[in-house]
């Protein structure tokens, strides 16, 4: 890693959308210094530096520090994996700051809808829907968020649905393999780089942002409207219509509608830009 005392951008992990954040900043004139256990895959003109947040506190050198990422990744999907990246680890990255003096203008937290459960009259989750995790590994998000808010109080969290794009092909995937999907469960996603754009304007807006956001497209869509939708965009036989009589639709449906009113708005705002963009790549 090139010393550099300028670096005014922590990226606190790297991997897919990190990369994509960071980028965008660095198109903007920041210098982005990034995070991640093997600094060689932070693409340039990114500046990376090798640590393991699940085990040491990193030595940061010289910044001056305007905004703070958080986008951290845990694999496998177990409490303890969870444990030891959101909480743990991003508890050694903010002590890391705090030990370089920094305090940061602006701070995001890229969390997950995860944290909600479904309501039980069926309407839309919004900001203001209690969270209500439905595992271990959501508990644990949950957790993160409070930790970030404790030591960064005028941060935000973003909290968003399934990202799609970049590696993340599962549902083509699964057409493609003829794997009936349940097709009145409702689904939200939103496109990697949509997410990415969403950091970015929480982070560079005006005013300051509200402490949490939930990242979504604008459509919210049941499982089986996706699939013959992607089903055709391959070329495939699309998967049967799901008989209202017979399937009632299930899940949660995810409102976008406060983080729209914050002048965001998605490249791919429904699941058929999104998923033709990417299977034209």
């Amino acid at each position: 890693m090139t010393e550099d005392a300028t670096h005014d951008v922590l990226m606190v992990g790297c991997g897919d959308l990190g990369s994509r954040i960071g980028l965008r900043l660095a198109e903007r004139g920041h210098r982005v210094l990034a995070l991640r256990r093997d600094a060689a895959k932070v693409p340039s003109p990114l500046t990376g530096l090798s640590v393991d947040l699940t085990s040491e506190v990193p030595a940061l050198p010289g910044l001056s520090l305007r905004f703070l990422v958080v986008a951290l990744t845990a694999r496998p999907r177990t409490e303890d994996a969870y444990r030891a990246t959101y909480v743990d680890g991003m508890r050694r990255a903010l002590d890391a700051v705090a030990a370089a003096g920094q305090l940061p203008e602006r701070a995001v937290l890229v969390s997950s809808t995860g944290v909600h459960g479904e309501p039980e009259d069926g309407s839309p989750v919004t900001e203001d829907t209690p969270p209500s995790p439905a595992d271990g590994p959501a508990a644990v998000l949950l957790e993160a968020e409070q930790l970030f808010h404790e030591r960064l109080p005028h941060g935000t969290v973003l909290r968003c649905s399934g990202l799609y794009a970049g590696d993340s092909t599962r549902l083509v995937d699964r057409v493609r393999e003829g794997t009936d999907p349940d097709p009145g469960r409702w689904t939200n996603r939103i496109h990697r780089d949509d997410a990415a754009a969403a950091v970015v304007h929480l982070l560079t807006r005006a005013e300051a942002p509200d402490p949490v956001y939930l990242g979504n497209d604008d459509e919210p869509a049941l499982l089986g409207d996706v699939a013959r939708e992607v089903a055709r965009l391959i070329g495939e036989d699309p998967p049967p219509a799901a008989d209202p009589a017979q399937v009632a639709p299930h899940g949660k449906r995810i409102s976008n509608a406060r983080l729209r009113a914050s002048g965001w708005t998605p490249a791919y705002p429904t699941y058929r830009e999104g998923y033709a963009a990417l299977l034209r790549r």
